[in-house]
């Protein structure tokens, strides 16, 4: 059974959102994905004639990847859709801590994992389209509105990277109306949700943007506002995250835990009532 200790249950029912240092082994679960990783890029490299280096995951992961979407930015999208299907990663999505850590945030709760909730995200420098904005995870997962999204990452993630930002505090606003808006550049589907009355709640909290190593975890709560940070290093931001939820949620079991964007449907059909006039 894994160990949630006070603190980290105490900061996460404040806060939002919690972080578990070291909660993967680098040797035995961490690095297995960075390699499947470096394999699907080396491969990609050779597929289409990119010389790139890709002899350790480093390189792959860095200026390999990075040369790779410069030739053709639809092959940095082959490697995207790819590397969520790495054994190793779907292991580690699965592994019953995750249940344990959901069952100690939420007692008495029955975990659910959130089909096609779950992938590896790689953000590289300057691709705003691509960038999530400020949102909670409820009205892109559905599901139920009592779940966790799991964020960890795959690269060490300093502040030129871009760390996942928060609104410490925030999900203490319920459930937010969202609108439509493609921000000019063509962004869609849960990239082009924006929050209803967005700078004004977003003033109301302090924000945190922590720094991680791989291995560690951020848990946080399916209504903690929060957005992509924004990468200006020289270097791609690789992240896993996936998404659980509880069956035993009102909400939820109503939905019948049905799924949103992922799913391959809107949340407008299924709750109407959190769409908010465009602004």
């Amino acid at each position: 059974m894994t160990q949630i200790y006070a603190a980290e249950a105490e900061q996460f029912a404040r806060d939002g959102f919690t972080i578990l240092r070291g909660f993967y082994g680098r040797t035995m679960m961490i690095d297995p994905i960075r390699e499947g990783a470096r394999r699907i890029v080396a491969a990609l490299c050779a597929k289409y004639g990119v010389d790139a280096p890709t002899a350790t995951a480093d390189e792959a992961m860095g200026p390999g990847y990075m040369a790779l979407a410069r030739a053709n930015r639809a092959w940095g999208g082959e490697v995207y859709d790819a590397v969520k299907q790495i054994p190793a990663f779907m292991r580690l999505v699965s592994d019953a801590r995750n249940d344990d850590v959901f069952r100690a945030l939420r007692p008495a709760s029955e975990p659910g994992l959130a089909a096609g909730g779950y992938g590896i995200r790689i953000d590289s420098p300057g691709e705003d389209k691509f960038r999530a904005p400020w949102h909670q995870e409820f009205p892109a997962q559905l599901r139920s509105p009592d779940g966790l999204v799991y964020w960890s990452p795959l690269v060490s993630i300093i502040p030129e990277i871009g760390p996942v930002e928060l609104a410490v505090g925030s999900q203490r606003e319920g459930i937010v109306p969202v609108y439509r808006d493609d921000a000019g550049i063509g962004k869609s589907g849960a990239y082009a949700l924006r929050l209803d009355q967005e700078a004004a709640r977003l003033a109301r909290y302090p924000h945190a943007s922590p720094v991680t190593e791989p291995g560690d975890l951020i848990v946080m709560d399916f209504l903690t506002l929060h957005q992509s940070g924004e990468n200006v290093s020289d270097r791609p931001r690789w992240s896993m995250q996936w998404r659980m939820f509880n069956f035993a949620d009102p909400l939820g079991v109503k939905l019948s835990w049905r799924g949103s964007f992922a799913a391959g449907q809107s949340f407008e059909t299924i709750l109407p009532e959190l769409i908010a006039p465009p602004q």
